[in-house]
């Protein structure tokens, strides 16, 4: 198993959840892919995006169905300008590679931000840690984890 989907599993575990990941046979890199997997809605999928917030890592958790409006989250976080990470940044802070990340088991702890519209569905999946891997999760047990602040995010 990859390290980054065993640090997932990991990090559920010690904070007390069961290990929901699933590892599918073909990758599940967007949202439309997981969803199509998975058989569940577009918007229950839970993108975790990696932005840039004055050179610090910020991590948005937003519904497979939402574009992120940056304007409005620096806006209610009220800090200054958030820009898309590159994928060297997201592997560094999080360990992960675009299209695989996870809202847990990065190396160190990442200010997070969590979509409040995901809380309309009972159960959410969010990426494992690589392209093939997805984990399930509630909505209270995300924020729980992951101490996100809840935003609109678009």
């Amino acid at each position: 198993m990859p390290t980054p989907v065993a640090n997932v599993k990991l990090a559920l575990i010690t904070l007390g959840l069961r290990d929901t990941v699933r590892v599918f046979g073909t990758k599940v890199p967007t949202a439309a892919a997981a969803a199509a997997v998975l058989g569940c809605d577009v918007a229950a999928i839970t993108n975790s995006l990696v932005f840039t917030l004055d050179g610090a890592p910020l991590l948005i958790l937003a519904s497979g169905a939402a574009r992120v409006d940056t304007a409005l989250v620096a806006k209610h976080l009220g800090e200054g300008k958030i820009r898309r990470a590159t994928s060297d940044f997201v592997l560094e802070h999080t360990g992960q590679e675009v299209g695989g990340v996870a809202p847990i088991g990065h190396p160190v702890k990442i200010q997070t931000v969590l979509d409040e519209s995901l809380a309309a569905h009972p159960v959410l999946w969010a990426g494992a840690g690589d392209h093939n891997s997805m984990f399930s999760i509630t909505y209270e047990e995300l924020k729980l984890i992951t101490a996100a602040q809840e935003l609109k995010v678009r």
